[in-house]
């Protein structure tokens, strides 16, 4: 089963309606493929990658118990406790729209002083024509390059390199790939 999605229509929808929620609790990102993706990356893909700050368990139980009345189900379990169990553990849970298996919002708290980064250094991109936070371009060329490497990361990079040549920083860069080697490597 081909489980791509290729309709970004589709998939800006999907990201807004879910950011819109997680922004009433805490402060999150969208990170890897579908940056470039939002940024005119043709390629398809079955999740978005969020990340969220730390969040205690009664802080977590309002985030989920509002994504379910907005009509979101964590693919993993509808128990809110389990969930905050699997993100304390640094899983990340899968939720999805209604009965739709796709597209996917994949959920991970902040886990090292990498995260937290990437949360203070968050930016909304124009090109995108969404109102919803992204990590940095320069975060997502260095984790693409540094940590993930695969034929459609580099891909990614290069494309992001390509329309976002005005923001970048390769100094930022190398200090983002060297944090990377430090804590993730």
């Amino acid at each position: 089963m081909e489980r791509r999605i290729k309709d970004k229509n589709l998939l800006n929808d999907f990201a807004e309606r879910f950011c819109r929620v997680v922004e009433k609790h805490s402060r999150y990102i969208i990170v890897s493929g579908f940056v470039a993706i939002s940024s005119g990356r043709v390629r398809g893909t079955e999740d978005i990658d969020m990340i969220i700050e730390k969040l205690d368990a009664p802080g977590f139980l309002a985030l989920h118990n509002a994504l379910t009345k907005a009509g979101f189900k964590c693919m993993q379990t509808d128990d809110a406790d389990e969930i905050f169990e699997y993100l304390a553990e640094n899983a990340s849970v899968r939720y999805t729209f209604g009965d739709s298996p796709l597209p996917e919002m994949e959920l991970k708290f902040a886990k090292d002083e990498l995260d937290e980064y990437q949360l203070r250094t968050r930016t909304k991109l124009p090109l995108t024509g969404l109102d919803i936070w992204f990590s940095s371009i320069n975060m997502n060329i260095a984790f693409k390059e540094e940590l993930l490497r695969s034929d459609k990361d580099i891909e990614d990079a290069e494309h992001l390199r390509k329309v976002y040549s005005e923001l970048i920083d390769g100094q930022e860069i190398e200090k983002i790939k060297s944090l990377i080697r430090k804590t993730r490597l």
